[in-house]
Parts: C-alpha cells; sequence; structure tokens
C-alpha cells in the first residue's frame, strides 16, 4: 500500500520535471539559433537543425498579396554568415512551449533589428523533435511585418 502512494504521489511529480527538463533543452535549442545570429557564429548555429530542416516565411506584399517563401537552411547559415557579430538581434518578447513525447513546439513572438535598427516584427513557430544528441529544431515558420511592432530593449 505504501509502494502505491508513493507511486501515485511521486510519478506525477517525476513526469512534470522531466518534461520541464525537455523544456529547458527546447529553450536552450531556440537561444542557441538566435545567439548564433547575432555572433555571426555558423558553427554555433547550425547544429541546432535536425537533417532536412525546412524554414519558411510568411508575408504580405505591398499589394497586400500574402505569400509563404521557403529558404533552405543552407542559404540560411551561409547569409547569417556574412554578417558582422552584431547585426542581427532578433529579440523575443515571449516563449510558449509545448511537448509531447519527442515533438515539441515553441512559439515566440519577436521584433528583429538589423544594425541597431527596427526592421520588423511577427511571431516564430519553431518545431523540434527530440534526436539522439538533444531537441533539434525541424522546421520554421515565421510571420513578418513592419507595422505594429514594440520596442523591445
Amino acid at each position: 500500500m505504501k509502494s502505491l502512494l508513493f507511486f501515485l504521489l511521486f510519478t506525477p511529480l517525476a513526469a512534470a520535471l522531466a518534461q520541464s527538463d525537455d523544456e529547458k533543452a527546447v529553450r536552450t535549442a531556440v537561444t542557441q539559433l538566435f545567439d548564433g545570429m547575432r555572433k555571426a557564429d555558423t558553427t554555433l548555429f547550425k547544429v541546432v537543425f535536425a537533417p532536412g530542416a525546412s524554414l519558411q516565411s510568411i508575408a504580405k506584399n505591398k499589394e497586400d498579396v500574402v505569400s509563404v517563401r521557403n529558404e533552405s537552411i543552407a542559404d540560411f547559415v551561409a547569409s547569417v554568415g556574412k554578417q558582422k557579430p552584431g547585426a542581427l538581434d532578433e529579440r523575443l518578447s515571449a516563449y510558449d512551449v509545448k511537448i509531447d513525447a519527442e515533438m515539441a513546439i515553441a512559439w515566440t513572438p519577436y521584433v528583429f533589428y538589423y544594425n541597431g535598427q527596427k526592421s520588423h516584427c511577427g511571431v516564430n513557430l519553431f518545431t523540434l523533435v527530440k534526436l539522439k544528441d538533444g531537441w533539434k529544431i525541424q522546421s520554421i515558420i515565421d510571420t513578418r511585418r513592419r507595422e505594429g511592432c514594440p520596442d523591445l530593449k
């Protein structure tokens, strides 16, 4: 009876602690991406991606037509590597992480600064997968707009 009581009391606690470790690891992967961007350090940055990862952006053009632009991870990494350290600064205003087994999503509103000037804002939606070497970004899709962007310090 005591062992059943112990099981009932501590199993949810153990599950909650494990999930919080996973949540920390998911946040760490996303943070490492943005740290690598800020530093223009492709070595730090490219290891957070899963094999076959994808990157997409949703935006409206001047005629108010919505499009989805696809970019290869290799091209993304190369473009970041061409920047000066500090030129790219994507600041997150929040994290909302959801995890189920080996899949996670992270919803992160952001404001993007280029060379210290506010460029655009939106939301990133990361899909991550837990591989043998940790949580890796499988896909990123983001929105981009230039109006209504808050100032993030």
